[in-house]
């Protein structure tokens, strides 16, 4: 390298010489623009001191850590956006040093603890829950007058429909809450467990809503009607929904509730309280997220792993639950390629704060059923779906249809650990905390709903405003 930049020296000298002379000024200019460090040290010397050697660490140290400092702040914001502010603080807590101190930091820190203590307590009345069903993307191929058209218009909403809804809802001083923060159980001294309200502080106007899509399987949906058909995986591991375009290519992206709102929420990260989605349910007789659980190994392979999950902690699941195995430890359990989808993308939703609910085996009516039906629908749906999607203590009764309070169902229900449970009641928001349970309402949006009955709605949007213009 000194070789090199000796003979390039030499050359600027000779042109300077041949040339008539020049400054120095000008000499160290050509040789640094000759070497590639114009413009890098003082003069355009071409050579570095060891002055200038250490004013260039300190340089690069200062930047290098100017970039961390700036890395830690922009963490610690994007948790105080979603209104994590004791997160936040433990973020700038973990700043050390002459950064510590830095004014940033210290603004930072009193605006969070200000936003905090900013927090009051919700006591007002109960939580509205809206649940939808699949949602159409392409109107044109979904409304082209086929057999399948007047079901998908009454059934469905479309993801513009969608979309106006969530910004309505924003608008509207709505803020999304996990289901979970409601009320959960809790032990006292005697050693009686109880389902008990937890307070819930909110920023100050805004409006606790819990949001869910029910059954999603794609069962209904025929390919190539401008519906997505499964949920898939994109490169950077988040959920996507994958439809059939009209030229008959499969394309990925937000076409679906999951994917829709998640990216709502990377837009408006203060809709989101503390980093809250969704609820969706899944059955299991018609598939899970558009993989159908019906190959001659899938109930062979789900019973194996279920009995492989005996012992683990009950909430957490074995596969793609909150332990976070992975898709390659179902692999090595005997998975079908089907349940390591569903796993993996189970498990892609947990970790992102979304919660997944068990609408019973069939998705059909349990007040109907006899008890002996009724144990075998959740028997099922344990062996053959939970060990991919993890337990769940979320039941989304099929249609609304209840079980009686107290009964023998109920019981069954409660010592699978299945508290949280949720019915369908059209235009009445209703919660109730029983011994050991909680029950909440949904208020259930389709396209039926949203033409002819707008006034389920009154207060939270406007349904003649969100009504797609294509429909």
């Amino acid at each position: 390298m000194k070789r090199t930049r000796f003979r390039v020296c030499a050359a600027v000298l000779l042109s300077c010489l041949l040339l008539g002379g020049c400054t120095r000024s000008q000499m160290n200019y050509q040789i640094a623009e000759a070497i590639g460090t114009a413009g890098m040290y003082p003069d355009n010397e071409p050579v570095e001191t060891p002055q200038m050697a250490m004013q260039r660490q300190n340089r690069e140290e200062s930047e290098s850590e100017e970039e961390a400092l700036t890395t830690v702040l922009a963490e610690a914001q994007k948790l105080a956006d979603g209104y994590n502010y004791e997160e936040a603080i433990s973020v700038l807590n973990s700043i050390t040093g002459i950064q510590s101190r830095d004014e940033r930091v210290n603004e930072a820190r009193e605006r969070y603890e200000q936003g905090d203590s900013n927090l009051v307590n919700w006591v007002d009345g109960d939580i509205p829950h809206l649940c939808f069903p699949t949602l159409i993307y392409d109107t044109s191929m979904a409304f082209d007058g086929d057999g399948g058209a007047g079901s998908y218009a009454t059934t469905m909403v479309t993801c513009k429909e969608f979309e106006a809804i969530l910004q309505s809802l924003y608008d509207n001083g709505y803020i999304l809450i996990d289901i979970h923060t409601i009320a959960a159980l809790a032990t006292d001294e005697r050693g009686t467990t109880s389902m008990e309200a937890l307070k819930l502080r909110l920023p100050d106007g805004k409006k606790p809503i819990v949001l869910s899509q029910d059954n999603l399987n794609y069962a209904t949906v025929t390919n190539g009607d401008g519906i997505a058909t499964k949920l898939v995986l994109d490169e950077s591991g988040k959920v996507k929904a994958q439809y059939t375009d009209s030229d008959g290519h499969d394309v990925a992206g937000d076409y679906d509730f999951i994917p829709i709102l998640d990216t709502f929420i990377d837009e408006h990260p203060d809709f989101s309280f503390r980093g809250a989605r969704g609820i969706v349910s899944v059955s299991g007789s018609e598939g899970v997220f558009g993989y159908d659980l019906s190959s001659p190994d899938a109930s062979a392979s789900s019973a194996s792993a279920s009995e492989n999950a005996q012992g683990e902690d009950a909430g957490a699941g074995m596969l793609a639950g909150a332990s976070g195995t992975s898709s390659a430890s179902g692999s090595a359990l005997g998975m079908s390629e089907n349940e390591q989808k569903i796993a993996a993308i189970s498990k892609a939703l947990t970790d992102e704060g979304w919660s997944i609910a068990c609408a019973g085996w069939s998705h059909a009516y349990m007040n109907d059923m006899s008890y002996e039906q009724f144990r075998q629908e959740l028997d099922s749906w344990e062996a053959q779906v939970a060990p991919l999607t993890g337990n769940a203590d979320i039941l989304f009764y099929p249609y609304g249809a209840e079980v009686e309070y107290p009964g023998q169902k109920l019981d069954d229900l409660l010592s699978r650990g299945m508290v949280y449970l949720c019915g369908l009641w059209g235009d009445t928001d209703f919660r109730e905390l029983a011994d050991g349970y909680m029950r909440m309402t949904r208020r259930f949006v389709d396209g039926y709903t949203l033409v002819n009955a707008p006034v389920y709605f009154t207060g939270f949007f406007d349904a003649g405003d969100v009504l797609d213009e294509d429909r």
